[in-house]
């Protein structure tokens, strides 16, 4: 007689943009389970199309339309995958259903952890549970340390522990999660135009060597908007000549982070992940 085929566990991404849910898509794949996307119109690589077993494309605040697919396709368990940037809820793009009204109408403020705890919320209350976003990428999570060739030179460490400090304190804040620093001085801080758009601003005015530092918020809720630099990110520390980027050790997702390494050791940037 035939074994019965066990049926394959389903997991749900909610997919932002970015290659973090391209990725994730990828490592769930490879672990053998059922994938059902949900994407966002304008955000979401049209790649996961290919990646899904199931997929709907929804308006940003279409939370109905999300749940309604995930109950249909016995989705429990998701994962929320790269970001959505906040400035688009001032543009296009942006359907909020009769749902999402109601999740606004009861947070305090427009936060980034406001929203997504609010949206999190109320996931939970219809039955899907959030898991922790890194679940599938916890291998781009570097250490502590140098990442890569380069290493500091005793100034750059200086202006790295002066940035960790502020950086900590403006993600405190729920403000951004990345300064530019210069010689001990604060040329940008990452607000609602996200880190890339940051660091040409600061790296712009530095004139170069410029030291790069992203943080995850104290007590991050793994969840959601937890830090990934991708490659991205990459070309605009080399537009702007930087000379270090630093990051949370641990906690920063590195997308792509065998060809970031490889290129950044060609640019001459500094990588160090720094213990909080």
């Amino acid at each position: 007689m035939m074994e019965e085929l066990t049926p394959k566990k389903t997991i749900g991404i909610i997919a932002g943009n970015g290659r973090f849910p391209v990725l994730a898509a990828h490592e769930c794949r490879k672990l053998g389970y059922r994938l059902v996307v949900t994407a966002i119109r304008g955000e979401t690589e049209p790649v996961m199309e290919q990646l899904a077993d199931e997929l709907i494309w929804v308006k940003i605040g279409e939370l109905k339309k999300m749940v309604k697919f995930f109950k249909k396709e016995n989705v429990t368990e998701a994962v929320m995958a790269g970001k959505i940037e906040k400035v688009r809820l001032f543009q296009e793009n942006v359907q909020p259903d009769f749902e999402m009204m109601k999740v606004v109408m009861k947070v305090r403020d427009f936060k980034d952890d406001s929203l997504l705890l609010g949206i999190t919320g109320y996931l939970e209350s219809q039955g899907v549970h959030l898991m922790d976003s890194t679940f599938f990428l916890k291998k781009a999570m570097p250490g502590a340390g140098v990442l890569g060739k380069k290493k500091p030179s005793k100034p750059i460490v200086e202006d790295i522990q002066f940035g960790f400090e502020i950086a900590k304190a403006i993600a405190a804040l729920d403000l951004g999660q990345t300064v530019v620093v210069k010689k001990k001085a604060v040329l940008a801080v990452e607000t609602i135009e996200g880190t890339d758009q940051a660091i040409l601003r600061g790296g712009k005015l530095g004139c170069g060597k410029v030291t790069v530092v992203k943080v995850a918020k104290p007590n991050q809720d793994m969840r959601f908007d937890v830090p990934a630099v991708g490659l991205k990110t990459l070309k605009s520390l080399s537009d702007v000549q930087a000379e270090a980027f630093a990051f949370e050790a641990g906690k920063t997702i590195f997308l792509d982070l065998e060809e970031f390494v490889e290129r950044a050791d060609q640019k001459g940037i500094v990588l160090y992940g720094v213990e909080s």
